[in-house]
């Protein structure tokens, strides 16, 4: 089978690989090609990739290229992982916002739809490719913003495009432990938009555990979301939130602290991304264990902002391990591909999961993954305070499908000014401009 990577030459591209070099069974990956526009990029992830290949005798061949439509012929899965504009894009969505006093992250708030702006034209030209040149491939998005970026390509590709987050599992995982449960065996209840979820149950054996952990103050507040959002507070929800619904109940506290952090989470990591593949220029570099340290320190400093909100300190060793993305990447294929069957948290059209939500809204909930796809399974409504968060988001992200399809400024700001961490509608209207100025991208909405 092959695989295509778009944005073949970003930084967690080994991880994929990674998982694909641990899978040894009957038809699996045995061809990956990289696809990207920066070919130094390109050369350097690969040469990270062949010192991960070495002694591994059926390490799955790796081609790179620069030619979109050679990646994607004869692609049984494209897993798409873009960035539109790059680091340097995304640090100057967290300082425009910050500068108008509003949240700037990647994919909340106003950062999260400057970004989707940029990003959803490009992930509609490549859908419509996709489309035409390999028109059986299933693509898995991971690019950002993705719940968003999914629904964008789902207008073409229909139920053969699926979004993963790591996020979600990870939160399982981490529940799962404190409660001395083994993650494999448990089935969690999660439920949302991407980067807008709350674990509502923890299923062991039939039996919610959830509860048990919500019970026990010192048990609540022993893993990182615990310290995060304070137990009091998971109590009251009676849930456990997504890490980034941090920015929503502590939005004054986290524009605060990013206003005065020494330089925004974007632009440290654009330094930190321009020094790991400057290094990787010079042939005599060791590309594996480079490549290593560099994603250690990324993995320690994340989220470090909302930390020192607070008032946690580090990260502890036991909350470092994602959900790992591409693991949940490898199960999905593992499911289409041989049918085996198996229950994931996805990005996937709602159908009538949520009855707040149209059919084609694309939601975070378990599903079930066979051959024939993902298929969102039944939970229970929403809470009414999820139900105004889920909502006023995704009229947001329908704000941003249609400015990006009309080109129109004044649906642009629409979407800004619909979001419930922008507080002004003039604010709305200064981000689209401060936007459009630094954006080369964003000169496409220039309509009323």
């Amino acid at each position: 089978m092959k695989l295509t990577i778009l944005g073949g030459g970003g930084f967690r591209v080994p991880l994929v690989y990674g998982a694909l070099l641990a899978d040894h069974a009957e038809g699996r990956v045995d061809a990956v090609t990289l696809y990207d526009t920066d070919a130094d990029r390109l050369t350097a992830v690969a040469r990270v990739l062949g010192e991960q290949a070495a002694g591994v005798p059926d390490a799955p061949a790796v081609t790179a290229t620069t030619d979109l439509d050679e990646a994607l012929r004869g692609a049984d899965f494209v897993f798409s992982a873009i960035r539109v504009g790059g680091l340097e894009g995304r640090a100057a969505d967290e300082r425009v916002a910050l500068d108008e006093g509003v949240l700037g992250q990647e994919t909340v708030g106003a950062g999260g739809i400057a970004y989707g702006l940029r990003t959803v034209p490009v992930a509609v030209d490549l859908a419509q490719r996709i489309a035409r040149l390999a028109p059986e491939a299933w693509v898995i998005n991971f690019t950002n913003p993705a719940g968003l970026v999914t629904e964008a390509m789902s207008h073409y590709l229909g139920d053969r495009v699926i979004g993963i987050c790591d996020s979600p599992v990870g939160l399982g995982r981490r529940i799962a432990r404190v409660l001395g449960a083994d993650p494999d065996r448990a089935r969690i209840d999660y439920v949302g938009l991407n980067h807008l979820g709350w674990v509502r149950g923890l299923y062991v054996d039939g039996r919610d555990e959830l509860p048990r952990l919500l019970a026990d103050p010192e048990l609540l507040g022993s893993f990182e979301e615990g310290r995060l959002f304070g137990t009091d507070w998971l109590r009251s929800l009676g849930a456990v939130p997504n890490e980034y619904l941090h920015y929503y109940y502590f939005n004054r506290e986290a524009v605060r602290a990013y206003q005065d952090a020494e330089q925004t989470r974007g632009a440290f990591l654009r330094e930190q991304q321009e020094g790991f593949y400057a290094r990787m220029k010079d042939p005599a570099t060791p590309a594996l264990s480079a490549w290593d340290r560099t994603r250690a320190e990324r993995e320690a400093t994340y989220m470090s902002e909302n930390r020192e909100v607070a008032g946690v300190g580090e990260r502890d060793e036991s909350d470092l391990e994602s959900g790992g993305y591409e693991q949940v990447a490898l199960a999905l294929m593992r499911a289409v591909a041989r049918n085996e069957r198996t229950s994931l948290i996805l990005n996937v059209r709602n159908r009538t999961t949520l009855p707040v939500l149209d059919a084609d809204a694309v939601i975070e909930v378990p599903c079930l993954v066979d051959a024939n796809g993902a298929h969102p399974v039944a939970v229970d409504p929403l809470p009414y305070h999820a139900v105004g968060l889920v909502t006023a988001v995704k009229a947001v992200e329908r704000a941003v499908l249609d400015a990006a399809a009309s080109g129109s400024r004044a649906t642009a700001v629409k979407a800004f000014a619909l979001h419930p961490l922008v507080d002004s509608v003039t604010v709305a209207g200064r981000l689209v401009d401060g936007y459009i100025k630094v954006h080369p991208q964003l000169a496409y909405l220039n309509r009323p």
